[in-house]
């Protein structure tokens, strides 16, 4: 039986669950990325976009102020 390893978290506590992670547990939870929202993600990776802008380009488009 193999042991299992813990990844270190920061100090404060926080935990990020990465793109593999979330779906995963997105498909427990039975929900599914638009195919749209596929295709921001990728273009997202393309264009090399830091978290942030990531969200202001999510908050653009998707937003309740878009």
């Amino acid at each position: 039986m193999t042991k299992a390893t813990k990844t270190p978290r920061p100090p404060s506590g926080a935990y990020t669950v990465g793109r593999d992670g979330f779906a995963k547990i997105s498909a427990v939870e039975g929900i599914k990325v638009s195919p749209s929202a596929e295709a921001d993600f990728r273009e997202f990776d393309q264009q090399g976009l830091s978290a942030a802008e990531r969200r202001r380009a999510l908050a653009r488009k998707y937003g309740r102020n878009a």
